[in-house]
């Protein structure tokens, strides 16, 4: 640059390449400014018209700070080295655009800051006033965010860009070009998310995409943004740890422009699986279909339905979502073993009145498996859980299926799963339509004599059961375990521990078969063995506990050969619970202490307490039984909390809150009570004998085999 005025006007400036700040779509794959031909544009700074200068000189050049105006009307402040812009410094165009950064002779070279009228802005390293390294941009007008890399003014290499401000719609990755391409992550507004390969801004290559709205998830491989090649497709069912509905629907195999085509595998959420051909979605060529009870059929499907032979010998077509059943999938019956006792010719006939019979109380059933199931869980969000064996087992107690000449153990083996090894267990669970199967045969086995006359005998058992049993008499709960909720879900806490004690009796107790059970004499040597008798729990205590329900009380001698299941072992437990430990006085719970140390609280005067000890209500219910005595004591609490409902309403009306807190109360000291009577009766008495008598048979044993070495 000249000296005068009149030489500087002739004075040129390096050309700076062109920035924008464009609008920025997220649907539009060029949704960030590309900087090649916005409408914001730094001049050629040689071919400016110096027009004024005020700052330092030497030697006659702009030398040190100062600043300068151009005919155009751009302004730049800042250093200058031997008249050249060298240094830091801020250059301000006449529409607006400002660079505030490095300069190197006349050039834009280093770290700076772009900002453009809009106040969209860049930050970050520049190179011949190009975006070149590394840097942020953000617009103004969309919120749009980029930082990462950049290359000749695109976005090339690493970097994440936002698309709103609250940061839930984002993609983290590769660019090439202002393109996502490569490997990356894509969020969308909607919560959906992709991650994996993009090519030119479209999912391409291995990726997995997560629909999160729609519950579904494909992995597999992409062209041009949609499915196709090999890939997995899931429907997911959002349900809690437990439900009934955990399972999924599950395609893999091809997949042709986003549609299911070609071979492939689809599996059932109920269980059944269709393998084979597949044409623009349906099922379509050869296949094989397994249905949820086992049946197959192989042969061609036409646009998802099955193509069979008719009558009259042409193919006919069956829609596969009917399945020849009047049922819904998660509802189809597994019941050969029923269907083998009567003609064949009469299966197809016989299930569809079954179906029939089932479909008119759906409601009913489907409400019952729903109430039994949640027995002994806290509720959960979803409150929704798989039907456990010891649930099934109280069901039918409570429905008086054991009255019928048939045992539970009876029942497990009639019901069997060929898949379970062990047919006995509590903690095995069930769908609903496995509850189904399980009543069509209980229901024949029990009814079969006295429907023998009629057409469809296995619908005609199934609606006597469900008539006369099932309606009138579930839900009523009896027993000890699941009777009071809040009680039902403390003494499950026991229950894995009692289930070893169990299986231990089995194991030592004969006949030597695989599926053996517990009797109830074999019990009774159980607690004479572990010394669990006593003044309260005595013999003729443990018969009367036994005999609440499985037997009849005046003949308690009839069911000790009688084999149980865990539910009934287990309620007798809860039962001796009671009877032993239950000598709280009412207003005095037993402290930790006490309960560490065993100790019971220490005898009152008879006209200061109020014993709640069921040996106690023995001695005054003469021959009553068990069941009995706890029903009365239900019955006389209600009484007393009447009682004395009506005399505070008399003397202290209108403190409503008050009783409404005591009732309260007086219900979290009986839990508090039932459940220091469970943790005395299993953690001080019963499991402890148990395990000092295995530790003493266990020691005798080895002694007994080093003597005879």
């Amino acid at each position: 640059m000249s000296k005068t005025a009149g030489e500087r006007e002739s004075g040129k400036l390096v050309s700076c390449s062109t920035l924008n700040s464009a609008d920025v779509d997220e649907n539009n794959p060029r949704y960030l400014p590309d900087g090649d031909d916005g409408v914001y544009k730094l001049p050629a700074l040689w071919s400016l018209v110096v027009q004024r200068y005020r700052g330092d000189t030497c030697d006659g050049k702009f030398h040190g700070e100062g600043v300068v105006w151009f005919q155009e009307g751009h302004t730049y402040k800042g250093m200058f080295s031997k008249g050249l812009m060298d240094g830091p410094g801020v250059f301000t165009q006449a529409a607006g655009l400002k660079y505030e950064g490095e300069f190197v002779c006349n050039m834009i070279i280093g770290r700076g800051t772009y900002t453009w009228p809009d106040g969209s802005s860049y930050q970050g390293e520049v190179y011949n006033g190009i975006r070149h390294g590394t840097g942020t941009y953000k617009c103004a007008k969309t919120g749009v965010f980029y930082r990462g890399q950049w290359y000749q003014g695109k976005r090339h290499g690493k970097g994440t860009v936002y698309y709103n401000e609250d940061k839930t719609s984002w993609y983290k990755g590769d660019w090439v070009k202002n393109n996502k391409e490569g490997w990356g992550e894509r969020c969308y507004p909607s919560g959906n998310v992709y991650s994996g390969e993009w090519r030119n801004n479209l999912r391409h290559g291995e990726g997995r995409m997560r629909w999160l709205e729609l519950g579904q998830q494909y992995v597999g491989q992409w062209l041009d943004g949609v499915q196709h090649g090999r890939g997995t497709h899931v429907w997911l069912l959002r349900r809690v740890d437990g439900s009934q509905y955990s399972q999924n629907n599950q395609y893999e195999g091809d997949f042709v422009q986003g549609q299911r085509h070609g071979q492939g595998t689809f599996h059932y959420a109920g269980g059944a699986i269709y393998e084979g051909q597949w044409k623009n979605d349906g099922k379509h060529g050869q296949g094989k279909f397994t249905f949820m009870d086992g049946r197959v059929f192989e042969g061609e499907f036409v646009d998802n339905q099955m193509k069979t032979a008719s009558v009259d010998g042409n193919r006919a077509l069956w829609p596969l979502d009917s399945d020849s059943s009047v049922l819904g999938p998660d509802m189809a019956l597994n019941i050969e073993c029923v269907l083998d006792k009567i003609p064949e010719r009469n299966h197809d006939t016989e299930r569809k009145q079954v179906e029939f019979v089932v479909l008119r109380q759906d409601v009913e059933l489907r409400s019952i498996y729903s109430f039994y199931s949640r027995l002994g869980h806290a509720h959960t969000p979803d409150n929704t859980f798989l039907l456990s064996r010891l649930q099934l087992w109280r069901l039918f107690k409570d429905c008086n299926i054991h009255r019928h000449g048939i045992s539970l153990i009876q029942i497990d083996h009639l019901i069997k799963d060929s898949k379970s090894a062990e047919i006995h267990c509590p903690f095995s669970s069930m769908l609903f339509c496995r509850f189904l199967s399980c009543l069509v045969i209980v229901a024949y086995h029990i009814y079969s004599k006295d429907m023998a006359t009629q057409k469809n005998i296995v619908a005609a058992c199934l609606s006597k059961l469900i008539t006369d049993n099932i309606l009138p008499n579930a839900k009523n709960v009896k027993g000890f375990l699941f009777r009071q909720p809040d009680v039902a879900v403390v003494a499950m806490s026991y229950m894995k521990r009692s289930w070893e004690v169990y299986q231990a009796l089995r194991r030592v107790n004969p006949p030597p078969r695989s599926d053996r059970a517990v009797t109830y004499r074999h019990l009774l040597w159980a607690f004479k063995d572990l010394c669990m008798l006593d003044r309260k729990l005595t013999t003729l205590r443990l018969l009367e506990i036994i005999t609440a329900e499985s037997c009849d009380s005046n003949t308690p001698s009839s069911c000790l050969n009688m084999e149980i299941t865990f539910l009934e072992f287990f309620e007798v437990l809860l039962g001796s619970a009671v009877v032993k430990c239950q000598q709280v006085e009412r207003g005095r719970l037993l402290s930790r202490s006490d309960m560490e140390a065993g100790s019971e609280p220490a005898e009152v005067e008879d006209s200061e307490k109020t014993v709640l000890t069921t040996s106690s209500s023995f001695q005054s219910a003469g021959s009553s039984t068990l069941q009995d005595v706890l029903n009365q004591q239900d019955i006389n609490t209600k009484v007393g909390e009447t009682s004395q409902s009506a005399e505070l309403t008399e003397e202290r009306r209108g403190e409503g809150k008050s009783v409404q807190t005591s009732e309260m109360e007086a219900k979290d000291n009986e839990l508090q009570l039932r459940t220091q009577i469970l943790q005395k009766f299993f953690n001080h008495f019963f499991f402890p004998a148990f395990d000092h008598h295995q530790s003493v048979t266990t020691n005798m044993r080895e002694k007994k085999l080093r003597s005879e070495a």
